[in-house]
C-alpha cells in the first residue's frame, strides 16, 4: 500500500551555500501534513520534481549520487513502514508518530518488530554493530561500516533477492566479490562507472567480516564458516612527490588563483608532517606544544609526536594561526590536482590495476594521480630515501608494522640503487 509521502525540494529553503534539503512530505489529509529533513543537501536544479529524484548531472563534491539515492529511498521506505504501523494501532496519530520518532536511532518509539525478529534481520544488525562500535573507534570507521551495508543493500537490490544471515556462504562471497569488482555503480565527477578496484573491494569484505564475527561471539548468530571470504589486497604504483616537486609546490605563484592557496598550504602541511588527511586538515592549538606536534590519529587512536619543520611553523602557525581551513576531502582530491599542474609536475605515469582476474593499465600525467594520500606518502618516501631510520619514521607516520609503512615507500629501481651505493662507498673496501 502506497502513502501519500513524497520527497520534496523547497525552492524557499534555499540556504547561503546554494544547497538546499530534501525533505520527506507526509500528506495526513488536505490540510494537515508534516515535513521532514532526509538529511541530504543538494543544489535545487539538480533536483527533479517530475521524477522526484536526483540529476544524474550533480557534481561529485554534493555526493555520491548513488549512495545518495538510496538514502532517500530508504528514508522514504521507513516514514511509508512508520506511517503504515501507527495507523495499525488505536488512539495514534501517524503525523505525531512520524515526527517524534523518524529521526530516531535503530527502531522506532514503538516496537516494529519483536526482538527476535530484529535479531535476524542483516541491516539492523549492522546498524547495532556500527552504534556500538562508536564508543571505539573514530567516525571514518564507522563511514566505513555503513559503505559497507551501502555495498550489501545494492546487491540485493542487484540480485532482486534478500539478504539474510543465511545467504553468507562460499557462494555468495564469489557473487558479492564478482558484483564489487565489476557491476556496483560508482560516479566520479559526472563519469559513470562500473566496478570498484581491489582494495576497496577487500575493504568491505574486510569489514563485513568483523561484522559477522562480532555477531558469533555475542551468540547472535550461529557460527558460520567464513574460510571462504578471502580480503584481497592490491600493491599499489601509486606516485610519491619529491622534495624538489614539492618545493615547486610550496613556491607556486598563486596570485592568479587564490582560491587554491589554501588547498595547497593544506597539502604541504601533509607532506612534511606524514599524517592522513582527517589528522592534518583539523590540527587543533592545543595540539602543538615546545615546537611539536601532538595529534591522537583519527584511525588508531594513538598519539603521535611530531617535531615541526620550518615550513610547517611557517604555515601552520605563522600563516594560519594554528586554525587551517576546513575543507572536504573530495574538493581537495579535486584541486589538488590543479595546483600539481600549474607547479609543472606533468610526467607522464602508468599506473595499473587489477579487476578480478584482469589487468588494466592507465596513463595520466602525474599531477593527474595526486591525492590528499600523495602526503602521506611522499613524507614516508623521502624520509627513507634521505637515509632515515624506517623505525623513526614509523614513529612519526604512525604505522603499527614494518609490512604496513613499506607499502608506502614508493622509490623507484634507480633511486634504491643510488642509495646501495650510498651505503657501499660508506664501507671500507677490500
Amino acid at each position: 500500500m502506497r502513502y501519500p509521502i513524497k520527497l520534496i525540494a523547497r525552492k524557499a529553503k534555499v540556504n547561503k551555500n546554494g544547497v538546499t534539503p530534501i525533505s520527506l512530505q507526509y500528506c495526513f489529509s488536505a490540510e494537515k501534513r508534516v515535513v521532514l529533513s532526509t538529511g541530504v543537501n543538494i543544489p535545487i536544479h539538480y533536483w527533479n520534481r517530475k521524477t522526484g529524484r536526483i540529476s544524474k548531472e550533480l557534481p561529485m563534491e554534493y555526493g555520491n549520487i548513488q549512495l545518495l539515492e538510496t538514502t532517500l529511498t530508504q528514508k522514504l521506505r521507513k516514514a511509508e513502514d512508520m506511517v503504515g504501523y501507527a495507523l495499525k494501532q488505536k488512539n495514534t496519530c501517524p503525523m505525531k508518530f512520524l515526527k517524534e520518532n523518524f529521526n530516531l536511532d535503530g527502531r522506532w518509539g514503538f516496537e516494529q518488530m519483536s526482538d527476535e525478529q530484529n535479531s535476524l534481520d542483516v541491516f539492523w544488525n549492522i546498524e547495532d554493530y556500527a552504534k556500538g562500535k562508536k564508543g571505539s573507534v573514530k567516525q571514518c570507521t564507522i563511514n566505513v561500516i555503513n559503505a559497507m551495508k551501502v555495498h550489501l543493500k545494492l546487491f540485493e537490490e542487484y540480485r532482486k533477492k534478500p539478504i539474510t544471515f543465511d545467504s553468507f556462504d562460499a557462494q555468495f562471497y564469489e557473487d558479492f566479490v564478482f558484483y564489487l569488482t565489476y557491476e556496483i555503480p560508482q560516479v566520479r565527477r559526472k563519469e559513470l562507472i562500473k566496478g570498484l578496484k581491489a582494495n576497496s573491494v577487500g575493504k568491505t569484505i574486510k569489514h563485513l567480516k568483523s561484522f559477522l564475527k562480532e555477531r558469533m561471539r555475542k551468540k547472535i548468530i550461529p557460527f558460520m564458516d567464513l574460510s571462504a571470504f578471502k580480503v584481497m589486497e592490491e600493491e599499489v604504483d601509486a606516485v610519491y612527490l619529491s622534495w624538489k616537486e614539492l618545493s615547486a609546490i610550496y613556491h607556486l605563484d598563486l596570485i592568479q588563483q587564490p582560491q587554491l592557496e589554501k588547498y595547497r598550504d593544506l597539502f604541504v602541511l601533509g607532506c612534511l608532517t606524514g599524517f592522513r588527511f582527517s589528522d592534518y586538515s583539523d590540527i587543533k592549538p592545543e595540539e602543538v606544544r615546545d615546537g611539536m606536534l601532538y595529534v591522537n590519529q583519527t584511525k588508531t587512536l594513538s598519539t603521535v609526536v611530531v617535531p615541526l619543520k620550518k615550513d610547517a611553523k611557517q604555515i601552520l602557525i605563522e600563516k594560519y594561526k594554528m586554525q587551517m581551513p576546513q575543507v572536504s576531502n573530495v574538493n581537495f582530491n579535486y584541486y589538488i590536482k590543479e595546483v600539481a599542474k600549474l607547479a609543472g609536475i606533468d610526467e607522464q605515469i602508468k599506473i595499473t590495476h587489477k579487476r578480478g582476474n584482469k589487468v588494466s593499465e592507465e596513463i595520466k600525467p602525474k599531477y593527474a594521480w595526486v591525492t590528499s594520500h600523495t602526503c602521506r606518502r611522499s613524507f614516508c618516501t623521502n624520509e627513507f630515501l634521505e637515509g632515515t631510520p624506517i623505525n623513526l619514521i614509523m614513529a612519526i607516520s604512525g604505522h603499527k608494522t614494518e609490512k604496513a609503512f613499506r607499502r608506502y615507500i614508493k622509490a623507484d629501481q634507480v633511486q634504491k640503487a643510488h642509495m646501495i651505493k650510498k651505503l657501499w662507498d660508506s664501507r671500507p673496501g677490500l
